[in-house]
């Protein structure tokens, strides 16, 4: 029988294997950021240890960044946790992404611009969102602050290795579909839990068709069904996408020849197994406080079938019954580690082009990086944002998480293009809808959610 393309990103980095199942795996790129990351250097200080491979180890910072202002930290233990990364970095020897430097940016977003995220790589970072670069054909997952020591010291980690879900996608998208709107379709359907003990391949015609951009959205959410990671095969879009950038192997071609091996074989048979047809989705918008909690545009909110939903709902202030339409929105956040790079900013700029952000709306477009920034300022996205009536941000994770001083105010409504919509991820008491770049910009221009496939709206905004 074939291997799968986790059977294979396994085997290769495995080191040693004990009798209880679990194998030591090589990490080949170890991403840190200021949050997850002051214990694990502690914990060397007291152990008397060094980093093992500093150059295997790449720093930024993102999650605490002011973005209105980015030299302006007034919160203490931000700043504190920011001062503390730079200092870890210059006392191991680690590269950093620091505030200012053009290489700034979120973690998931710098990395694979970059050219440190590379097929074939294990990847890992105290991020759950490290899944985003599984994109690359690369086996990269989220861990917590004692496993970003391990890897610290010796640059390996302890790991069972996970059960394989192939979900093969077909079709065509129509229209004002994207592919944020297929995971939270995915989320919707199977719910949150339906990866749990697994990792998620996304293949089929559909995943050959996208660019490497929205594949990394596909990647970016696995995580929130539960699965450990998300993996696509590489192929030509991948090598086009990585052929120049900084950190990619000097002998590029030869590399390629050694990627296009990394691959799910004919005869490889998943654990499970699931097809969906994106010809026939919508316009996703979540209605509760995970996202799962999801409807199509055209649909109604669910009845109640568990305490769960009784507390979502009474949370989301919503009803059963209810559209999406029905929502007043407050809040447009676009940005985070989801929808934040140069084709997301694209698609939000072709909605709001020539027209006005909606009175009494807050509307913040906050790039995923220094990089995507200049190529937005240089294809005159943030005039078109500016002359909206949107806020032209700094990069950095802002409002995706109350982390930064982009947050939601208690009881308010915010369609935001981020991953998480759990109760005060945005903010105390903040009420997320997640939706696409393009449905949360039309939000912000008529001011509640709008079915961009329908006609009507159609004459009001512009597609890519």
């Amino acid at each position: 029988m074939g291997k799968t393309l986790l059977d294979k990103l396994w085997d290769q980095h495995i080191t040693v294997q004990d009798n209880s199942g679990t194998d030591l795996l090589y990490i080949d790129l170890h991403l840190i950021h200021e949050v997850t990351s002051p214990q694990a250097f502690e914990g060397l200080r007291l152990a008397n240890r060094k980093v093992r491979r500093s150059d295997l180890t790449f720093a930024t910072m993102d999650h605490n960044v002011p973005t209105k202002d980015i030299w302006n930290i007034t919160d203490i233990i931000a700043k504190t946790q920011m001062d503390t990364l730079r200092n870890n970095c210059t006392e191991f020897g680690i590269e950093l992404a620091d505030i200012g430097d053009k290489r700034q940016g979120i973690v998931h977003v710098i990395g694979p611009e970059l050219g440190l995220t590379q097929p074939g790589k294990t990847i890992v970072c105290g991020d759950s969102h490290t899944s985003t670069h599984g994109a690359f054909g690369a086996l990269a997952f989220g861990i917590g602050t004692s496993e970003v020591e391990h890897v610290l010291a010796t640059q390996t980690l302890w790991q069972k290795k996970p059960k394989s879900m192939g979900i093969e996608l077909k079709g065509m998208l129509p229209k004002g579909v994207y592919a944020k709107d297929i995971i939270l379709h995915i989320l919707s359907e199977y719910g949150v839990s339906m990866g749990t003990g697994y990792i998620i391949e996304f293949h089929g015609e559909t995943v050959k068709n996208m660019t490497m951009e929205e594949r990394m959205t596909l990647c970016n959410m696995a995580i929130e069904g539960g699965a450990k990671a998300g993996l696509i095969a590489p192929d030509e879009t991948t090598f086009a996408y990585m052929r120049g950038r900084p950190h990619v192997p000097k002998e590029f071609e030869k590399a390629v020849n050694d990627w296009r091996l990394l691959y799910t074989d004919e005869n490889a048979q998943y654990d499970r197994t699931i097809q969906i047809d994106v010809s026939l989705l919508a316009p996703y918008v979540t209605w509760g406080t995970n996202p799962g909690m999801g409807v199509r545009i055209d649909e109604a909110f669910p009845e109640i079938q568990s305490e769960n939903d009784h507390r979502a709902y009474e949370y989301m202030g919503l009803e059963p019954g209810q559209k999406p339409e029905d929502i007043s929105i407050a809040h447009v956040f676009i940005g985070s580690c989801t929808n934040s790079r140069i084709s997301d900013l694209q698609e939000a700029a072709w909605v709001v082009k020539g027209k006005k952000v909606r009175d009494g709306i807050r509307a913040l477009v906050v790039p995923g990086s220094k990089s995507v920034r200049e190529e937005a300022v240089q294809l005159g996205l943030d005039k078109i944002f500016i002359e909206a009536g949107f806020e032209w941000r700094e990069a950095g994770c802002s409002m995706c998480l109350g982390m930064n001083p982009d947050q939601v105010p208690a009881a308010e409504h915010c369609a935001s293009t981020s991953n998480r919509n759990f109760e005060g991820r945005q903010g105390k008491g903040a009420r997320t809808h997640l939706v696409s770049p393009a449905m949360a910009a039309a939000a912000a221009i008529f001011g509640r959610f709008v079915d961009i496939r329908k006609e009507e709206y159609r004459e009001a905004i512009s597609y890519s």
